[in-house]
């Protein structure tokens, strides 16, 4: 409590907590522990790099790319329904299209961010592209946290004009505040561009400010549930239909792009149905991604992968297509699925200042 401002503390106790954190003293002693082996055959993820005609991690030659870009082919390559098929199949090894691996694809960091992103174990990110939010100061955490979390702002040329339009100017030591600020000379997702393989993560919404100690958060999401990934459940919907009806109306997508992502789902068997035997399935289940925490294991890579092609293949509504590679993948353990009430207490949701901007022409 002694990090809440005193006038909110006594509103504050009378709310039931469903953030269980360790007491104020404890996260001063907590040691990082060794990452969980989830129960899941992959061992090893090898991206497809469309740009250099290889694997990353190995050798293949693949056929000649027309050289026109969209907002797909730029990201996963010119992938063909049945290789989208074959990454879902998973042994030991799995061969995945990913295209922010390619140099031709989603984004270039010059080598000094990837030589301070090297050293980081824990990190707390946040990604703000077209110029739409701003960068807001996280606030809650620990000494500890201080000493041992980077956290790292992922920008596009965009949003660091409006930025500086904004008189927020970033320091000679790439700062604003407590925030290294990382600007991609191309476009677009930064969520796996740490390749550390030791490295946890907690990704938070550009919109959101994040409130709580990161090392506490890790202990109570990751570490005491023993899992991989914590990601909220959603909250206002329970199954992607539902969730397709919302976006249309939202005017998020067209009615065509959303029938096409469920045609397709529905060819895959993705069934309709909320629950099963009365009970809620994880892998049926509507999330809400504005935190997701993870460790940077070859599950928890492959995961982002897939469900980033999935984004880009189908809607950019991200909410349809978690639910479909987690049954794909058929993941029922090493997965956190945490209450809305949680992901209220991780962050200040602080909404969009202004219209984004695309890059893509």
């Amino acid at each position: 409590m002694g990090r809440v401002d005193p006038y909110l503390r006594a509103s504050v106790k009378r709310q039931k907590s469903c953030l269980k954190l360790l007491a104020q003293e404890e996260p001063d002693n907590l040691e990082i522990p060794s990452m969980v082996t989830p129960s899941f055959p992959v061992k090893r993820v090898m991206y497809i790099s469309e740009g250099d005609g290889s694997y990353i991690g190995g050798n293949i030659t693949l056929p000649p790319q027309p050289s026109e870009s969209t907002r797909f082919n730029m990201f996963t390559g010119y992938q063909t329904i049945h290789q989208r098929e074959q990454n879902y199949k998973v042994n030991e090894t799995a061969v995945v299209h990913c295209g922010f691996y390619s140099e031709n694809g989603a984004f270039k960091i010059s080598d000094e961010d990837k030589s301070y992103m090297q050293t980081c174990q824990v990190v707390v990110s946040t990604c703000a592209f077209g110029g739409g939010d701003d960068l807001y100061q996280p606030i809650g955490m620990t000494m500890l946290s201080l000493r041992k979390v980077c956290y790292m702002a992922f920008w596009d040329e965009i949003t660091l004009q409006t930025q500086e339009a904004e008189r927020h100017k970033i320091d000679d030591n790439h700062t604003i505040g407590i925030w290294e600020t990382v600007t991609l000379m191309m476009l677009r997702v930064a969520n796996n561009c740490f390749d550390n393989p030791l490295i946890i993560q907690q990704l938070s919404d550009s919109k959101s400010q994040f409130r709580q100690d990161p090392l506490g958060v890790l202990e109570a999401l990751l570490w005491r549930t023993s899992s991989v990934l914590a990601i909220s459940e959603h909250g206002a919907r329970s199954s992607i239909c539902d969730e397709g009806k919302a976006v249309v109306e939202k005017h998020k997508a067209t009615p065509e792009e959303v029938e096409a992502q469920l045609f397709q789902y529905r060819q895959d068997g993705f069934p309709n149905e909320k629950r099963f035997n009365g009970k809620k399935v994880l892998v049926l289940a509507l999330v809400e991604a504005s935190v997701i925490v993870r460790e940077h294991t070859p599950l928890t890579n492959l995961i982002m992968c897939l469900w980033f092609n999935e984004v880009v293949r189908f809607t950019s509504r991200d909410q349809l297509s978690f639910p479909f590679v987690l049954r794909q993948l058929s993941i029922l353990n090493n997965i956190n699925l945490f209450p809305v009430c949680t992901r209220k207490e991780l962050v200040n949701s602080m909404g969009h200042k202004r219209k984004a901007r695309s890059q893509i022409s």
